[in-house]
């Protein structure tokens, strides 16, 4: 129940992050939900299929497609409201990532794999709903821009859990905290400008 939960509560962040991308885009309708729906289930998707889990879970379980139409319609009601939020796709798509991440890797774990594969399978999961979401809206995905740390706080994270779950203490609890240590990376990467080394010198990046 706790992983259905985390699984839901990420779907539901991805999909408002994909609603708000699209309207940005002036997509029609049709557009804003197939955005949201591939910004959720994408990144699980890819992950599925790495791991042999078919029909992938979106496909076995009509609910996530209930909670993306039942959230594109309250993000595409309540857009006004989230658009004067100050910097509402970031917070949304901060959240997902962490959410994502560590279900990524619960999946890896259940499939036998190994920690560093858990986390790769964990950094797929959290991003690449955003990859697809970011071409199909003709732009350079987040997740390959120097200027933004996103899989590196998923690749912090996932390695933070399996040192966590080795401290003499519930393994939820080391769940919530990498979640909690990738939303924190993000932010105060953003917050104080930090980004991975420029490869290119002194030209602009």
């Amino acid at each position: 129940m706790f992983y259905f939960v985390i699984d839901i509560l990420g779907t539901i962040a991805f999909a408002i992050s994909g609603v708000l991308v699209a309207m940005n885009k002036k997509l029609d309708l049709f557009g804003v939900f197939i955005i949201a729906f591939v910004t959720s289930v994408g990144g699980g998707t890819l992950r599925d299929v790495l791991i042999g889990n078919t029909p992938v879970t979106w496909m076995q379980e009509s609910i996530y497609m209930l909670i993306i139409a039942l959230t594109v319609v309250f993000a595409i009601i309540f857009s006004n409201h989230l658009h004067h939020l100050r910097r509402t796709l970031f917070l949304f798509d901060t959240i997902g990532i962490g959410l994502f991440t560590l279900l990524g890797i619960e999946k890896g774990l259940t499939a036998d794999l190994s920690p560093i594969m858990c986390v790769a399978l964990g950094t797929i999961t959290a991003c690449f709903g955003g990859v697809i979401r970011d071409i199909l809206c003709n732009e350079i995905p987040i997740i390959f821009r120097r200027k933004e740390i996103y899989a590196t706080a998923c690749i912090l994270g996932g390695s933070s859990y399996f040192l966590l779950i080795l401290l003499p203490f519930d393994g939820a609890y080391a769940y919530v905290a990498a979640i909690m240590i990738i939303i924190v990376v993000r932010l105060m990467a953003v917050k104080f400008n930090i980004t991975l080394p420029n490869i290119y010198g002194r030209q602009k990046a």
